[in-house]
């Protein structure tokens, strides 16, 4: 008897990936494995698009509020989080569908990926020159050391900079050079990407910000202040919550914040897009086609 598939659901922020997920997951009788690595944090609600309890549809969710926003992610333990769900799920016949766009946490999940090591000393510099230039100009070295790398992570993110740059001085090779061959971690793992065109995702994106704001995002992101968001050094830099907390800051207005953060979401929805078409095991199904649930089960050989 063959073991139930390991599903993927990937792509760029917007295209939906969410709904796909919980209707695949009905289809399938399975359960669903949070892969963005934002929705992680608990109270991270309105800015993720998490979907709510009627939205899921009696479909369990699982790696969803499971850290503070002071956590500082960490992809290794994520592996392990990840792997354990999976295991469990695939043990009772339950296909796991893992739904996300954080490649790097996907990989991580499920390609047989070993994490390089990290040297005291060397990331205790690192961190320190973060602290003293910031991430921006540490961004700008990243490129010009491994410029794929420094395509796939955002600029604001000086947590990840400095691991990227961590590994190249501790291996004297690229970055990206330490990511495995697309080789599946499970033998039954399907990938389906939503493919969308760049017009209409902008589009999508732009509505989605509106809708967050009218749903309360600002006070969401106020909510987060005493539970300490600020110091988050992942949570704090997450789209959305960075732009909303110079607004608060009194550094932006809100309006400008709102701006910022559809731009800075178009810009990493692209570098989304780019990450998942590497990938050559990804099946791309059009977003807004009429059969989609039909063709993604199709796919996966139901």
């Amino acid at each position: 008897m063959n073991p139930p598939p390991v599903v993927a659901v990937v792509g760029p922020t917007a295209s939906g990936k969410s709904d796909l997920g919980v209707a695949l997951a009905q289809a399938l009788h399975g359960e669903v494995v949070n892969a963005d690595s934002m929705q992680l944090y608990t109270g991270m609600d309105v800015g993720t698009a998490k979907l709510t309890g009627p939205e899921r549809h009696g479909v369990p969710h699982h790696l969803l509020d499971i850290w503070p926003v002071t956590r500082t992610a960490n992809v290794a333990e994520y592996q392990t989080l990840a792997r354990v769900e999976a295991d469990r799920l695939l043990a009772r016949d339950k296909p796991p569908i893992f739904v996300g766009g954080s490649g790097l946490y996907l990989r991580g999940a499920l390609d047989e990926f070993q994490f390089p090591g990290t040297d005291g000393a060397l990331r205790e510099r690192l961190e320190a020159e973060l602290a003293d230039v910031g991430s921006f100009e540490l961004h700008q070295r990243l490129a010009t050391r491994d410029p794929l790398a420094a395509a796939t992570i955002l600029p604001s993110n000086g947590r990840r900079i400095v691991r990227a740059l961590e590994v190249i001085e501790l291996t004297g090779g690229l970055f990206t050079a330490t990511l495995p061959e697309h080789t599946d971690h499970y033998p039954r793992t399907v990938h389906l990407g939503l493919d969308i065109d760049r017009p209409a995702l902008d589009e999508r994106i732009a509505l989605r910000v509106d809708r967050m704001w009218k749903a309360g995002f600002v006070q969401e992101v106020r909510d987060l202040l005493p539970q300490g968001l600020r110091d988050g050094l992942t949570a704090s830099r997450a789209l959305g919550y960075a732009q909303v907390l110079r607004f608060l800051a009194g550094e932006w207005t809100e309006e400008q914040a709102k701006e910022e953060t559809v731009r800075a979401t178009k810009r990493f929805a692209r570098r989304q897009d780019s990450w998942f078409r590497r990938d050559p095991r990804v099946q791309w199904l059009r977003f807004d086609r009429p059969d989609l649930l039909t063709a993604a089960l199709d796919r996966i050989g139901t």
